[in-house]
């Protein structure tokens, strides 16, 4: 007997973010963050921060600490200069995925490699499943060949197909499409989804989407040996689309 729709779709539009404009920095906020406070959305399951930001030339974030957070970053255009008292430094291009534990503590910094050109990227905070952990620090490079018309596995509990690991039952996907490309993507029945459009158009489910929305999937209570979701995603207009399958 059909049971209905396993998931409840809710949507969170670009213009319904929080903005800051600090001159060298102009940031959007899913999730309240700094100055920005809406107690109707301080996180989702174990997401906390989603912050689109883009930074002048030459400028960013000095050396800062954090702890008991899984930071990643995701370029959409420019390069990322990193440092961090690990001793990593790198520079982070589209494509490339980083994620940094935090731990027990660790000190980073984040400039615009480019004294030319802003880099735009998006920054990705997830709460770990464990506090007290020890700081580490992972970086991958994602063909775009392998990203186009599908949703690719970038970070996961375990680093299956290569992704980076995260320390927190979540499975982030990234992919690229096109008007024509189209991909389905299964969420059981049990598992929370959040799809955000980092660039371009998409529909969702027959439901369009721009840069900067947001589409959640929240269990209706239906039995975890229900069939799961499967979310359609097709290609309007050059979009990239980032999808967190969540406990």
């Amino acid at each position: 007997m059909d049971q209905g729709p396993t998931h409840e779709l809710r949507f969170r539009r670009a213009n319904e973010r929080g903005f800051a404009d600090h001159g060298w920095l102009r940031s959007f906020h899913t999730f309240s963050f700094a100055d920005y406070y809406d107690p109707k959305h301080m996180g989702f399951r174990a997401l906390r921060v989603i912050n689109e930001d883009r930074v002048a030339p030459s400028a960013g974030f000095p050396t800062h600490p954090h702890r008991d957070m899984e930071i990643v970053s995701y370029v959409l255009g420019g390069g990322l200069e990193h440092k961090d008292s690990m001793g990593n430094g790198s520079v982070i291009r589209p494509g490339d995925v980083q994620r940094m534990s935090a731990g027990t503590g660790v000190f980073h910094s984040e400039f615009n490699a480019s004294d030319r050109e802003p880099v735009h990227f998006l920054q990705i905070w997830l709460v770990p499943g464990e506090r007290g952990i020890r700081p580490g620090y992972e970086q991958r490079a994602f063909a775009p060949a392998d990203r186009r018309g599908r949703l690719l596995r970038v970070a996961s509990p375990d680093g299956a197909d290569g992704s980076v690991t995260v320390h927190q039952d979540a499975v982030l996907y990234a992919g690229l499409f096109d008007q024509g490309e189209s991909a389905t993507q299964a969420l059981a029945s049990d598992r929370y989804g959040w799809l955000h459009v980092a660039r371009g158009t998409v529909k969702v489910d027959g439901h369009e989407l721009h840069a900067g929305d947001a589409l959640t999937l929240s269990p209706r209570g239906t039995a975890p040996q229900a069939a799961p979701h499967e979310l359609r995603i097709e290609g309007v207009r050059d979009a990239e689309v980032l999808f967190f399958d969540l406990a």
